[in-house]
């Protein structure tokens, strides 16, 4: 006897709020819509998960689809599901916050995307379906979490000043800090490896390049440290 299924069954999406830093802003992605619905209007990448794929890999897919992006550190964010949040029916999303390199990353529109951008995140459109409550959802998240784990060395290039470090902090969250203390409290944690280089083609006096050292801070989380910025 054949199985009758008695629920309605929502469509499933991925949706991705990718994050970059240039020397002033934070910065998202955003890419023009090509087909309806919200044709020509600005959204988060993103699109239909197919038959049986991972959630992580069809957002990975649909970022690379649509904005030319292949890596990046990403993590789930939330699930949105309300009945009227998109007008072709009911479709429930999973949403990803990611955070690149913005020096790496050329992106290119491709797919059902007409165009791809960087906005600043205090100045972005009017977004499709409810990709701004999603945006909100992702940027308090990253602002709260950046306080606590590392992330926020996925933004910044791989060789970076003590400076660069203090102004990544002091954009995402939206305050002064005392250059001083953040200097001696981020160098007392052991995390950063002094390159012995410096900055290069600069007008002012050169500053010393660090790295982080991921393998340092994997030994010491497996002891319990507690990294708090």
């Amino acid at each position: 006897m054949p199985f009758t299924y008695e629920y309605e069954r929502p469509s499933l999406t991925v949706d991705c709020v990718v994050f970059g830093l240039d020397e002033t802003d934070l910065k998202v992605i955003l890419i023009e819509r090509g087909v309806p619905p919200f044709q020509g209007k600005w959204a988060l990448p993103g699109g239909f998960v197919k038959p049986s794929e991972p959630l992580e890999e069809a957002a990975r897919r649909e970022l690379q689809e649509e904005t030319g992006i292949e890596q990046a550190f990403l993590e789930q964010l939330f699930t949105f599901g309300d009945k009227d949040r998109d007008p072709r029916g009911w479709t429930v999303t999973v949403a990803y916050y990611a955070l690149v390199k913005l020096s790496d990353h050329r992106i290119q529109a491709t797919t059902d995307a007409s165009d791809a951008k960087w906005f600043p995140v205090a100045a972005i459109p009017a977004l499709a379906f409810d990709h701004e409550k999603i945006f909100r959802v992702a940027l308090e998240r990253l602002r709260g979490k950046v306080r606590y784990q590392p992330i926020g060395f996925e933004l910044l290039p791989e060789k970076f000043t003590l400076t660069q470090l203090q102004k990544l902090y002091e954009t995402i969250l939206r305050q002064d800090l005392d250059k001083r203390n953040f200097r001696k409290k981020i160098l007392s944690m052991g995390l950063l490896l002094d390159t012995n280089e410096t900055q290069q083609d600069v007008a002012h006096r050169a500053a010393r390049l660090y790295r982080f050292d991921r393998h340092r801070y994997e030994e010491l989380r497996q002891k319990g440290f507690n990294f708090e910025v």
